[in-house]
């Protein structure tokens, strides 16, 4: 994503999130636990936009997307987001479906790695959102489900057609999108859905940790290495041999190379942080 920008100002609050940063990281959390953190219209438009001005403004160098309260996202509000599509004709579900997989895009192309903190159920979008992260640190009480074909629809709903076959493999995806079943955490981190799986109760702080780590990485390498596992999903091998190497050349050239590099082979922390 572009860092220049136009005329608008920062959004100062954001009505359906609650975000915090702190020193290159920041902590989004669905705060809405009341309906297991289910999303509203709302709530998607301001992930899409939170995503687009952190990227541009590129203080944030990892953030970690967590949900309040029993679980982590329950998927679509019942009430304000699947009761009102029935009412909604043929060109306004276009735009809803597009917005929806605008965030998920948004996940995937922010220059900054995703930590989804998992803990409870993880249903429907909810699933998908952290199936887009970068990372899924989850606890023992985390279970997915991709519930869609449940309700008649498409099982792949915002990307999870191409995403999960990618993570899990075709067998394991075709499953979990056409049969909608849950997926608890030991299963899912066999599976490979899971990157870490914590103890009970754990999940937030192992998430801000690695979190932390990665924000005291290389910035940029971080946000290429991101860039080119996206890119390169769908490239012939020669076109990504080409791409890593001109990735590379473009790294060589900059601070955090010497840097990082001197503090590798001296066996010492680097002395600052990636920029």
């Amino acid at each position: 994503m572009s860092p220049f920008t136009g005329s608008a100002a920062r959004t100062p609050h954001w009505r359906h999130l609650r975000v915090e940063e702190s020193d290159g990281v920041a902590t989004v959390t669905l705060a809405r636990p009341e309906k297991l953190n289910a999303l509203t219209f709302g709530a998607y438009a301001d992930l899409r936009d939170l995503l687009a001005e952190l990227s541009r403004e590129r203080a944030v160098r990892a953030l970690v997307l967590a949900g309040e309260g029993r679980g982590f996202c329950s998927g679509g509000d019942v009430d304000e987001i699947i009761g009102a599509t029935l009412a909604l004709d043929t060109a306004q579900l276009l735009d809803f479906n597009r917005m929806t997989g605008q965030v998920v895009r948004a996940i995937r192309e922010c220059p900054f790695p995703v930590i989804a903190a998992l803990h409870g159920v993880a249903a429907g979008a909810g699933a998908v959102l952290a199936l887009a992260a970068d990372f899924r640190v989850a606890d023992p009480s985390a279970r997915f489900a991709f519930l869609f074909t449940r309700v008649g629809l498409s099982g792949g709903d915002m990307g999870a057609a191409y995403l999960l076959p990618r993570v899990v493999g075709l067998g394991h995806a075709t499953r979990l999108l056409m049969l909608g079943d849950p997926v608890r955490a030991p299963e899912a981190e066999r599976i490979g859905l899971i990157s870490e799986l914590t103890d009970e109760g754990d999940t937030d702080r192992a998430a801000h940790a690695l979190a932390r780590r990665l924000a005291d990485g290389p910035t940029l390498a971080h946000a290429q290495t991101k860039a080119l596992l996206t890119a390169e999903l769908d490239m012939p091998l020669a076109a990504s041999i080409e791409l890593d190497a001109s990735t590379q050349a473009l790294l060589m050239t900059g601070q955090d190379y010497a840097q990082f590099h001197a503090a590798f082979t001296e066996k010492r922390p680097p002395s600052g942080k990636g920029h």
